[in-house]
């Protein structure tokens, strides 16, 4: 057991680099709080300005970039989500020949980071699949990449289930599909959901993919658009940090509402080994 003085000091720690964590995110928001007539500097407070807001929200288009997020992240995370459950089911509960290989091949997609391939993936798109500047042109990537990671925390899930769990079952004439959907995945809502919140924030801030594939403004997602809208403010500090809060509003309220099972898929079976 710790002491009570181990546990004083853990928590101090644990508190210093929250607010050490904090201070940039607190710095921010109260920069897009400030005057926008006034001289304004970061992390100072001169009043609560909150139409700085809607002016960013305006003039950079806001809307149309978080539409077109919301969309991209949705369904790449939908579609991930389900392949990585069918394939972490497939790895880690059942036996076939070749299933080691195979996901090592999947793990190259944590291995190969998209600056590597971002080159040839642009003229595969173009040249090949006629994709560049549609959203299917960074959704396809994306999924991909997602797939797997998505894989490998599933699997990593399911070699942790009980073998007597999934023996029950079986002897009560369950199938593989029945298994997964009616059994074990009712279990795993916290692994799931854990791994659909990473791979939210994922999709949300990809930058690169966007910045290669999309040359049209009305295809733009939000990081790419509050690039442009920076562009264009240089020199104004407070719509710049009103610009971020915008697009960084949306990965706060979702990690707020799932933070529980987040925790929870973090702290349980979604990572053991």
């Amino acid at each position: 057991m710790t002491s009570r003085a181990e546990q004083t000091l853990g928590y101090t720690i644990l508190g210093v680099f929250s607010l050490i964590a904090l201070l940039p995110v607190a710095g921010i928001v109260f920069t897009a709080l400030q005057d926008p007539d006034g001289f304004a500097s970061f992390g100072s407070i001169d009043g609560l300005h909150f139409s700085n807001f809607s002016t960013a929200w305006d003039e950079a288009n806001f809307g149309t970039y978080l539409r077109n997020s919301v969309f991209v992240a949705v369904v790449v995370v939908s579609v991930a989500s389900l392949l990585s459950i069918l394939a972490g089911y497939a790895f880690g509960l059942m036996r076939f020949r070749g299933s080691t290989l195979l996901f090592y091949v999947f793990l190259l997609g944590l291995m190969v980071p998209m600056e590597a391939i971002i080159v040839p993936l642009y003229y595969e798109m173009r040249d090949s699949w006629q994709l560049q500047n549609t959203y299917w042109s960074i959704i396809l990537p994306q999924i991909a990449t997602s797939v797997a990671f998505g894989t490998f925390w599933m699997r990593t899930y399911f070699r942790s289930v009980p073998r007597s769990l999934v023996e029950a079952a079986r002897l009560d004439g369950a199938s593989s599909w029945f298994t997964l959907w009616r059994v074990l995945l009712p279990l795993a809502k916290p692994a799931v959901l854990t791994m659909a919140v990473l791979l939210f924030m994922w999709t949300w801030n990809e930058f690169l993919l966007v910045l290669v594939m999309i040359t049209d403004d009305g295809k733009l997602t939000a990081p790419l658009g509050l690039s442009v809208f920076q562009g264009r403010n240089t020199s104004d500090l407070t719509l710049m940090a009103a610009g971020s809060v915008i697009v960084a509003l949306p990965v706060v309220i979702v990690y707020v509402f799932l933070q529980r099972h987040f925790i929870r898929g973090m702290l349980s079976g979604a990572v053991k080994g």
